[in-house]
């Protein structure tokens, strides 16, 4: 498969964070005192979306402006291992600083942030443009994207290749016919004019978006509750998010597109894509947002979920918590699973599900299993609030599976014991345990099958 070009357009910023603790007051004013540990600088905006893609192994390219100021000079560290074609921004590097105490801002300060000039743009940008699968314009009011030269660019871009536009209350309205905008709720809100809120305000804002602007689509991003699409000839589409507990925000928009062009790029329809990049976002925050991007890449995901079983496995065990597993094929999911599922997630803080994949079940059960493929057994499983994440696996048995999640607790109904499980011995080298739940034994796969074969 040809390995995707993606270009990333729009202003690049410098985020700094300063990490420390708060344990007393300043003695001249009622303020904390904050006790720097760390100062961590990364490139902002556009360059945030270029390093995530990047991150995700990506071929990338920023197509932005730059100063020659000193804080250019770190923002170009940060972006060193990043491929960028850039012009003269003819401005002071935008710089925004977050003062934190452990996870929480307590106060954010900008430094170069007035109203620059539109910069100009080089043939050498333009032409990058040229090489692209996908874009993403990335606008962060530093008006490279009100650039005359630029727009009719991304206009005939827009009728060949995906283009996602996230907007920004400061920035340019998107060019004609892009495939995608992405604000989120208050900028829909503040773009439109509409007083409103929750999906009926996101309904309406996004109408009258999508007429204003002429986009093929207006997606309005609402944070843990999702997105919705609205399109030219199709009614509003709402598409959830998968539940995350969320420390920081920062990023989850930028993350919401850059998964988006990605997903279009692919080839996934308008509201597959959309999925995708809902899913993504919330696996971007439940791993710790913008935090993460400092640490070392994640493992490859995992097959089963967006919001893979390794990453809430891995977030578990680091904020010291007791992960709890269970396994099984989940055919024709019924009350007796729904009461094992529920009864083995108050063993810890998380549950997560084995799941046989559609080539196991039949090597198990036969060639007329499972009635339910692999993928709307998953859906139904994370619709249950006690699931937090699904693992598929291919081999007859979970031992695999368990040994890369490393649970503490594995979990099986009661019709078994926990001495005649291998998982049993498997568990004890890492110290985990084997329990039992319940078993109710007049509900069964087979028994819902038998049913559902008598009534036609």
């Amino acid at each position: 498969m040809k390995k995707l070009k993606l270009v990333v357009v729009g202003d690049v910023l410098l985020d700094a964070d300063f990490t420390g603790a708060a344990s007393r007051l300043c003695p001249d004013a009622p303020v904390p005192v904050v006790d720097v540990a760390s100062v961590s600088r990364r490139a902002g905006g556009a360059g945030l979306v270029t390093s995530m893609l990047t991150r995700d192994g990506h071929d990338v390219e920023l197509v932005t402006v730059l100063s020659d100021d000193e804080a250019s000079g770190l923002l170009r560290k940060a972006l060193e291992d990043i491929s960028v074609v850039a012009g003269p921004s003819g401005a002071p590097t935008p710089i925004k600083s977050r003062i934190r105490v452990d996870s929480q801002s307590v106060v954010r300060f900008d430094e170069g942030c007035g109203t620059p000039q539109i910069p100009d743009v080089t043939q050498e940008m333009l032409s990058a443009l040229g090489h692209a699968d996908a874009v993403v314009v990335a606008d962060y009011g530093r008006r490279l994207s009100e650039n005359a030269e630029l727009r009719d660019a991304l206009t005939q871009l827009a009728t060949r290749i995906p283009v996602v536009w996230d907007p920004h209350p400061s920035g340019a309205e998107p060019v004609p016919g892009v495939t995608a905008t992405t604000p989120n709720l208050a900028e829909a809100l503040n773009f439109s004019g509409v007083i409103g809120h929750g999906f009926e305000g996101a309904v309406e804002a996004g109408v009258t978006l999508l007429d204003r602007w002429s986009s093929r689509a207006v997606v309005v991003t609402r944070g843990g509750d999702g997105a919705v699409i609205l399109t030219q000839n199709g009614l509003p589409q709402a598409v959830p998010a998968p539940k995350t507990d969320v420390c920081d925000p920062c990023g989850a928009g930028d993350r919401f597109a850059s998964a988006l062009a990605v997903a279009l790029a692919q080839g996934l329809v308008l509201e597959e894509a959309v999925e995708t990049a809902v899913a993504e976002a919330a696996a971007f925050l439940a791993i710790g947002g913008v935090a993460a991007m400092m640490r070392p890449p994640e493992p490859e995901q995992l097959p089963g979920t967006a919001v893979d079983a390794l990453r809430v496995a891995n977030s578990v065990r680091g904020n010291g918590g007791t992960l709890v597993a269970t396994g099984g094929c989940f055919d024709l999911l019924h009350a007796g699973h729904a009461r094992t599922l529920a009864a083995a997630r108050t063993l810890g803080d998380a549950l997560i599900v084995c799941l046989n994949s559609d080539a196991s079940v039949r090597r198990l059960k036969g060639d007329q299993r499972p009635i339910m493929g692999e993928q709307d057994r998953v859906e139904l499983l994370l619709a249950l609030e006690c699931v937090d994440a699904v693992m598929v696996f291919d081999e007859d048995t979970p031992e695999s599976a368990l040994d890369t999640l490393r649970p503490h607790i594995w979990v099986k109904g009661g019709d078994y014991t926990a001495d005649s499980l291998p998982e049993t011995v498997l568990l004890k080298t890492w110290g985990g345990k084997t329990v039992t739940v319940p078993y109710y034994a007049a509900r069964s796969t087979s028994r819902l099958a038998d049913a559902i074969e008598r009534v036609g």
